[in-house]
């Protein structure tokens, strides 16, 4: 795979942007009981997280895999032996498939001897959001749900904390397409989390504002209270420090006004328990291309 317009950069050429090469990279994979409850279920989300991204999060508390790489390249069947057991082996809820864009075919393919198997378990297509809805349509039967994020209301926002200006309008535009898309299998189709941010809590009024007059309020929105200052939004203020409460107060009392009953919040504090989760729950026999926790 030489050429790619997976995502909205369009690159044209591997690696691009991202960094992505010709083969799927993994940086680690199991279960996972940190997700949101009706993806986590009884058994736990098969989540399996790959390396590098489309974007450039100055605060990714991910960086050595986003940013940096770290992981193994898999070949097609390692990748479907990966999936074959999480799915009749550990009896996981779904496929959650953790920033996947850069390795869609790649995906699809280590699937389909599964499918046609009849090994089959719901995918969750788990990103920033930013994605082209050409991509999201061609490869629509490894979304049936989408955990989509709505991080910034605001261009030169987006441009300098994850080097993507069009990020807003992108993202926006894939969350109009999950929730008007029919067909889908799973019964949570779309979820949208919003992250709060220091300094910028105000941007997440404005898209939970854009959700209720575009879209719906009984679309399923996790409000997110877990930013921690990591990699480069140390040195970066108002990054440098974790919202506050009054932030965060904000945020979910805008939510309340605005309509919407159905998604999560979350117990106000600076650390985020699901990163503590992830690594507690995973499987010894699991995981292995990495020995470092946490999620997207």
């Amino acid at each position: 795979m030489t050429y790619c317009d997976l995502c909205p950069r369009r690159c044209g050429r591997r690696p691009g942007f991202c960094g992505a090469g010709d083969k799927p990279r993994v940086f680690r994979w199991g279960l996972h009981f940190g997700e949101e409850p009706p993806l986590t279920g009884e058994r736990g989300s098969g989540c399996v997280f790959f390396s590098r991204c489309t974007m450039k999060c100055v605060y990714c508390q991910n960086s050595p895999w986003s940013w940096r790489g770290e992981g193994r390249d898999m070949t097609i069947e390692e990748l479907t032996g990966i999936f074959r057991t999480l799915a009749a082996g550990d009896k996981a809820e779904n496929w959650n498939l953790v920033s996947p864009t850069p390795y869609l075919p790649f995906i699809r393919e280590a699937l389909l001897p599964l499918k046609k198997s009849r090994i089959d378990l719901p995918c969750v297509w788990n990103s920033s959001g930013y994605e082209r809805t050409e991509t999201l349509e061609e490869y629509a039967e490894l979304c049936d749900t989408a955990l989509f994020d709505l991080r910034y209301s605001r261009s030169e926002t987006a441009q300098k904390f994850s080097g993507a200006a069009d990020y807003v309008e992108v993202a926006r535009k894939s969350v109009k397409w999950a929730w008007n898309r029919k067909g889908f299998r799973g019964s949570w189709p779309l979820i949208v989390r919003v992250l709060v941010l220091p300094g910028h809590a105000e941007e997440a009024v404005e898209n939970l504002q854009w959700l209720k007059e575009e879209l719906s309020d009984e679309i399923p929105v996790s409000l997110m209270s877990q930013y921690t200052p990591t990699y480069k939004a140390a040195a970066m203020p108002p990054l440098n420090r974790s919202i506050s409460e009054e932030e965060y107060r904000m945020v979910t009392e805008a939510a309340a006004d605005l309509g919407f009953e159905n998604g999560w919040t979350q117990a106000f504090e600076a650390a985020d328990p699901a990163i503590a989760l992830l690594g507690d729950n995973m499987p010894p026999e699991h995981g292995k291309v990495c020995d470092s926790r946490g999620h997207r």
